[in-house]
């Protein structure tokens, strides 16, 4: 199949998919989008809002869809790193015997990751970056297509452990969700607390799901879009030529090369799944508010007249 044809299928299972999806998530719709371009850029995602939102329904609902094995962790301040990886242990022939940990799926709902100590984050940071992890000495690795979708809370800020820059980079996408419209929400309770419950079915694979993110690699990227990507991230870095002056005031550090990495690919995914062949500036400033928000630090000065990472990215345009 040539990749006009691959592109043209990938546009139409894609609609059916955000079709399948509705049937069990109401509204929401910018955020199915954005973990879905995540998930087809191979990224991770960050999902930050309020409990009750539906993040861990609207996950699960995704990983059925795509027809990928699924696994949630509730993250606790006692969770240690085997709880996540698996454990080596004795057998009835006194020989070890790995028992794999919920790590192993292709889709892993990391719940409420910042209520749990630096040394477990970390151990999610090999299975993020390498797809693989480190048990005793032994490497294993993880089946593909591999996802960590993480969920952080806002609020109740107390006993948590903000999750390192390090860590945070690693996240292709840090997606805010907000409360539903007034309609959206009537639609809500009528739809669960019925008796009637909504069946999805899965519209993918994983080989297919791979296929399509060896699609995405493979569209054509003009020089000047690569150059506006690459400028729209060198202008969050407070010390760089080109600031931009909200930068200067408000930043104290700005994003890293992985920032116009991660532009690029989800501007490639965006732009295919609108049914074009190559992702244009437009594209790139359509993902940017995601990609940028959790690579920037504000200093105090931002902190105390109030100015969002939202309205510094806005200004980059």
């Amino acid at each position: 199949m040539s990749d006009v044809a691959a592109v043209e299928q990938f546009v139409k299972k894609y609609k059916d998919l955000k079709q399948e999806i509705a049937k069990v998530i109401i509204g929401q719709d910018e955020v199915v989008s954005q973990i879905l371009i995540s998930i087809f850029s191979g990224g991770h995602a960050l999902l930050i809002g309020v409990p009750g939102l539906a993040k861990t329904l609207m996950v699960n609902t995704i990983a059925q869809t795509l027809g990928l094995d699924f696994k949630r962790i509730q993250f606790t301040p006692d969770l240690m790193p085997s709880d996540i990886l698996g454990s080596e242990i004795l057998d009835e022939n006194r020989n070890f015997k790995f028992i794999k940990g919920p790590i192993f799926a292709n889709i892993i709902l990391a719940d409420e990751i910042n209520r749990t100590p630096p040394k477990t984050q970390a151990a999610l940071l090999e299975a993020m970056q390498e797809r693989a992890v480190t048990v005793s000495g032994h490497h294993y690795k993880l089946s593909l297509p591999y996802f960590v979708l993480a969920t952080q809370n806002p609020i109740e800020q107390e006993g948590t452990y903000p999750l390192p820059e390090a860590q945070l980079d690693r996240f292709m996408f840090a997606i805010h969700l907000d409360y539903p419209s007034f309609q959206e929400e009537v639609q809500v309770v009528k739809a669960t607390t019925s008796d009637v419950q909504a069946k999805v079915s899965a519209l993918f694979n994983a080989e297919e799901i791979i296929g399509f993110q060896k699609l995405i690699r493979r569209i054509p990227v003009a020089d000047n879009v690569i150059e506006y990507a690459v400028k729209m991230v060198a202008k969050t870095r407070p010390d760089s030529d080109t600031a931009a002056d909200l930068v200067k005031s408000y930043i104290d550090w700005g994003a890293g090369p992985r920032a116009s990495q991660n532009l690029i690919l989800a501007a490639k995914t965006h732009a295919v799944i609108n049914g074009k062949f190559s992702p244009d500036m437009e594209d790139v400033q359509a993902v940017a508010t995601s990609i940028l928000r959790h690579r920037i630090i504000k200093n105090y000065k931002a902190e105390a007249e109030g100015i969002s990472e939202e309205q510094i990215i806005k200004s980059l345009f």
